[in-house]
């Protein structure tokens, strides 16, 4: 178990080979604000162009590609630990959303997706009458 354990963590930090692209999936924060969820993935290194971020039968998918700077050419590199090519995640949004006015920003390598309750799912005040 111990062997196992080990192999497992020193895998995860081993330098990344040429076989590793295409095999990354960018972390995230999800929390919630008041009216809104809040979903933060961190893809330096990507650009706007290469991405995008839809919705399908209540998932979010986030979807794009870091690609390799074609001026560095696999000959002159002596150490390659980035990892480059296609990335996916998918999230299944729950149903007190309104899923048409979700929208995205990125900035600082960071993409912000941001998905508004439905109005039936936000607190209310209800008004307590004399009787």
């Amino acid at each position: 178990m111990s062997n196992r354990l080990n192999r497992t963590f020193n895998d995860s930090y081993a330098p990344r080979t040429e076989d590793s692209f295409g095999a990354w999936a960018p972390p995230v924060d999800i929390f919630e604000r008041q009216d809104h969820l809040v979903i933060r993935a961190e893809v330096p290194g990507v650009q706007k162009e290469d991405m995008d971020v839809r919705i399908e039968n209540g998932v979010l998918t986030l979807h794009g590609e870091r690609k390799q700077d074609p001026e560095v050419k696999e000959e002159n590199a002596h150490r390659t630990e980035r990892i480059y090519g296609s990335f996916a995640r998918s999230f299944s949004l729950p149903t007190t959303v309104d899923a048409s006015k979700v929208s995205a920003t990125y900035k600082d390598g960071v993409l912000e997706v941001t998905v508004p309750k439905a109005e039936a799912a936000k607190p209310k005040m209800v008004e307590i009458r004399a009787a």
